[in-house]
Formats: C-alpha cells, sequence, structure tokens
C-alpha cells in the first residue's frame, strides 16, 4: 500500500508540474515572453528579483521571473538557489559611488547642491492614472547624460565638512558573510546591511512606515537619492592591482537624522544608509530608515519600537527564510494533526467528566 501512495504521489506531482507549465504558457495563440522583453521592459520587477535573490544577472533573474510566472518572491527562491551552486574566485573592492555614472540625483534638504539636481527617470511627477495609450504608444526618445563621469560630492560629505554630520565609520578590515555564515546575534552594522539588502520589500517598507509613524526615535530627512552605473574592481592575486570586470546599476540612498549628542559626542547629524541592485529607490530609502532605526542602542537612545530590535527585524526581514516557514504548512502534516486530534478529543473528554462530576456533586 505504501508503495501504491507513493507512486500516485508522483504521478500527482507529475500532473501538477505539467499543468504549472500550461499555465504559465498561458494562450498559445499570443506571442511568447522572451527574456529581452522581460529584461528590458520590466526592469524595476527585475531589479527587486536581483537584490532578493543576492546575484547581480538580469537575464537569469528576467529567467527566475519567467519561470515563477512573475511571482517576485518565487523568482527570488530561484535565483538564490541557482547562486548556491556557483563558485566564488573574487571579492571586489569597495565601491565608489561618489564616482557613479548618474542617471538620477535628487535631494530634499539641498535645493542647490554641487553638480545640481537630477529628476532622471522617475514616477515622481506624474498622475497615477492608468495610460490606456500605453500599448501602442511609441515614446519619444530621452536626453541622455552623455560623456565621462564627473564625482559629484555627497551630501554627507558637504555636512562633514562643517562637522555638522557623524565621521564615516573607520573600515572594519573584513565583513561577515551572510552568504556563507549564519545568522548570528549581535549583529555588527556590515550584517545588519548585508540582510537588509536582500530583504522582502514589503517588509522594509512596512518598518520603515511605522518609524515615520512614531514607533521609534527616527525623525528623517533625505539627504541624497543617487542612481546610476558605478563600475566594479577586484585585485587579482596575480596582478596584485584592481581592474574593473564591468559596470553595474545601483541606488543609494543616505537619510540624515537629528541627534541630540552624549557625554562624549555633540550634536550632530546621524546617517541611515541603503544601497540596492538596479533602478530601486523604495528599497533603498526603506533601507536607510531601518539602518538608523537599528543603531538606536549604539547611539544610546531607547530601543521600544520594532524596527529598533535587531534580533527582531533580522529574523523576519528575508523573504526566501519567511516563505519557508510559512509556505510548509501546506505540506502534509497527518501525523500531527492526527496526535492534535487525539489531544482535543481527550480534553474535551476530561473536561466533560469534570462538568458531570460538578453537576452531580450540586445536586
Amino acid at each position: 500500500m505504501a508503495y501504491v501512495a507513493v507512486k500516485g504521489g508522483e504521478r500527482a506531482i507529475d500532473n501538477a508540474h505539467a499543468w504549472l507549465a500550461d499555465a504559465r504558457r498561458g494562450d498559445p495563440d499570443l506571442p511568447a515572453l522572451t527574456l529581452a522583453q522581460i529584461e528590458q521592459q520590466l526592469g524595476r520587477a527585475v531589479d527587486r528579483v536581483m537584490a532578493e535573490g543576492a546575484l547581480h544577472d538580469r537575464r537569469l533573474a528576467a529567467l527566475a521571473l519567467m519561470q515563477a510566472q512573475g511571482d517576485v518572491t518565487e523568482a527570488a527562491f530561484l535565483l538564490r538557489a541557482y547562486r548556491t551552486t556557483l563558485p566564488r574566485f573574487a571579492a571586489g573592492e569597495p565601491l565608489d559611488t561618489a564616482a557613479m555614472h548618474l542617471r538620477r540625483r535628487v535631494s530634499a534638504i539641498y535645493k542647490d547642491l554641487p553638480g545640481g539636481q537630477m529628476l532622471g527617470p522617475t514616477t515622481d511627477y506624474t498622475h497615477r492614472l492608468l495610460d490606456f495609450a500605453l500599448p501602442t504608444a511609441s515614446p519619444a526618445p530621452a536626453a541622455r547624460r552623455t560623456g565621462e563621469p564627473k564625482p559629484m560630492p555627497r551630501i554627507g560629505d558637504i555636512l562633514g565638512a562643517e562637522g555638522l554630520m557623524e565621521p564615516d565609520a573607520a573600515d572594519p578590515g573584513s565583513s561577515g558573510d551572510l552568504t556563507r555564515e549564519p545568522l548570528a546575534f549581535p549583529a555588527a552594522r556590515d550584517v545588519r546591511l548585508q540582510a537588509l539588502a536582500r530583504a522582502d520589500e514589503g517588509f522594509l517598507l512596512g518598518l520603515g512606515y511605522s518609524t515615520q509613524r512614531g514607533y521609534g526615535n527616527t525623525h528623517p530627512f533625505v539627504g541624497e537619492i543617487r542612481v546610476g552605473e558605478t563600475a566594479v574592481e577586484i585585485i587579482p592575486p596575480e596582478l596584485g592591482f584592481p581592474i574593473s570586470i564591468g559596470d553595474i546599476t545601483l541606488t543609494e540612498c543616505q537619510m540624515v537624522t537629528q541627534f541630540r549628542g552624549s557625554k562624549t559626542t555633540p550634536p550632530q547629524f546621524t546617517r541611515g544608509y541603503g544601497l540596492a541592485f538596479g533602478h530601486s529607490e523604495r528599497r533603498a530609502m526603506a533601507m536607510s530608515l531601518l539602518d538608523r532605526s537599528l543603531r538606536a542602542a549604539e547611539l544610546g537612545e531607547d530601543v521600544v519600537a520594532p524596527a529598533q530590535d535587531v534580533e527582531f527585524v533580522l529574523s523576519h526581514c528575508d523573504s526566501i527564510e519567511a516563505t519557508g516557514f510559512v509556505e510548509h504548512l501546506k505540506l502534509p502534516h497527518y501525523v500531527d494533526f492526527q496526535s492534535e486530534l487525539e489531544t482535543i478529543r481527550r480534553m474535551r473528554a476530561d473536561a466533560m467528566r469534570g462538568a458531570l462530576t460538578e453537576a452531580e456533586a450540586a445536586e
């Protein structure tokens, strides 16, 4: 009987997979999507899959989205699983985002900042109305910045020159690696930033929003958001000097938050930092809000809100881990449930006997 049950289960699973493939393809009379179309025209979804999948490869992220029928969390799961099969041959040098070839750069605290504001491709100033002409419209060619990128000072550097911004943290020399080592507490800031960089965007956004509503002592300003291309460099052992292996698109955000000071630190602004693959402003902003919030203890602030609790945030922010714990509930739990069922029946029987005994005693 066990063998028949197993074989029956296998046939059911095979049929489910076949049905899934049919549902994924959709109406065969319609043209099939191509990876290039997904990569080029669903860029924000591709960026999110790369961030949560912790792998920068636009074509693989597009493939994962196609396989997952547009389910971003499932696509990130596929991408991260594939990532575990890849060899690691080098570690990148720290990225120089000050030299980023910018396509967008805005600040909410300086109107006229050195280098100027660059609105770039954004929906910030559009009406949230469905554009029914979009499927057939031919967009006008956009103006693009050409030539060599010019380094632009970051807001933190401008405030730092006046002594109003906390100094950059010292280089730790070596950082933790969440892709090789399990999360452990207490978690240093480099590990926290790694966890936030690949966290579920909705979770980041919700907790970031909570800090703005008073659940934590955070009253931030967007110091600067940058979107653009940054060179990735490695130092091959046989060469001993850095070489560029390509450019990637990144979004960087620095939040500026007032700090009243302490016995050893004068009043100044503190930073929250966010960095994400692709054009991912919402993720980078939410990440920077949480980064600052999670620094409460080290800055001598009271830890009173969920967004300030390092263990709570980092233990629940990973969409892949959360998916595993939640979705495993739909797998067979027959034995466990039968045990619970017998327990409930026994408890009910005991309760009824107790009620009868009390009734008899009352008589």
